[in-house]
């Protein structure tokens, strides 16, 4: 979708329509022009906002997350700090009712944002009981590291060019699915928040072989599905963190690296099947199992099965 206008009060509706919450829209010089691109899914969605002139807004309560990526300088005002944001950048706009408002002006340039449910934090990490009731959320606006910034950043890219290059991938339900958890994932690494990460006494006790085996039977009859590290643990009745520990203590990997190993045999099959009267493509297997990226799914295909899909796919015995 593209918009461009010179209203500049018509330009804050509909952001506020858009988004939710309260955007006050005001820039220095009058008339200028404001161009709204964005690449819409049915779980996230990325915004890209070029203007010729300073834009300041401020944020209130918001009913999706949004994580905003400066491509020009930013002034960020948030509980009584003051911060300078540029390209490099990124902060969330996780003003929910409980934290204060967002006050922002971009300067002559560019911005990018993606936006996605709050629910998603919740499907990749579990919230601290102890130290804050419901659901998982932001605490600052200010990256952890350096290191987090940039993955979050690579991940911000690596997701919206799939999506730009490919977008009929998003119509397959693993991969929209993989996609918001990926960023979600991400986001949760690149600013403090509300989860817990490391496992409790009680985690650590629930983390045993019986847990594994029962983890393990839901992801290899479901595989096809759309399931989270949420459902996973629900499935085998213990938290997210005894999940994620059990993987990690028994088999030396995560919940969803066996779940994307299963999807990775789910492909095989599929390319090993594959009716040769009917023009199929590797990508278009690679997206039916939730791999959105063909250089990532061939580099995976490689490392599990000794040569690239399309080998597989043409029946190449060498």
């Amino acid at each position: 979708m593209l918009l461009e206008t010179t209203d500049h009060e018509w330009a804050g509706e509909y952001l506020t329509n858009v988004y939710g919450g309260k955007f006050r829209v005001g820039v220095g010089q009058k008339g200028a022009p404001i161009r709204f691109n964005r690449l819409v899914t049915e779980t996230f969605a990325f915004m890209t906002a070029t203007h010729v002139a300073d834009i300041g807004y401020i944020l209130e309560s918001v009913p999706e997350l949004m994580i905003a990526r400066p491509r020009t300088p930013v002034d960020v005002g948030y509980g009584g700090a003051e911060y300078r944001r540029g390209p490099g950048d990124v902060y969330p706009c996780n003003t929910t009712e409980d934290h204060p408002p967002i006050r922002a002006r971009w300067y002559d340039g560019a911005v990018q944002a993606v936006t996605f449910p709050f629910g998603l934090l919740d499907q990749v990490a579990a919230p601290a009981e102890t130290r804050r009731p419901g659901p998982v959320r932001f605490t600052d606006v200010c990256t952890t590291t350096r290191d987090a910034a940039d993955q979050m950043i690579a991940t911000f890219d690596y997701v919206a060019t799939s999506l730009r290059d490919r977008p009929e991938a998003m119509n397959e339900p693993l991969v929209k699915g993989a996609a918001g958890r990926l960023l979600a994932a991400a986001a949760l690494t690149a600013f403090p928040n509300t989860a817990l990460v490391d496992p409790t006494i009680e985690d650590r006790h629930d983390a045993h072989p019986a847990t594994l085996r029962r983890a393990i039977a839901f992801i290899d009859d479901h595989a096809h599905l759309d399931i989270s590290v949420a459902d996973i643990a629900a499935a085998a009745h213990v938290s997210i963190r005894a999940l994620q520990y059990a993987f990690r203590k028994h088999r030396c990997t995560t919940p969803t690296g066996y779940l994307r190993q299963a999807r990775l045999q789910h492909a095989h099959q599929d390319l090993l099947a594959a009716d040769r009267t009917i023009r199929v493509t590797v990508t278009e297997i690679a997206a039916r199992w939730g791999f959105f990226h063909p250089g990532r799914f061939a580099h995976h295909y490689r490392t599990g099965y000794g040569r690239p899909p399309y080998r597989t796919l043409q029946r190449d015995g060498r």
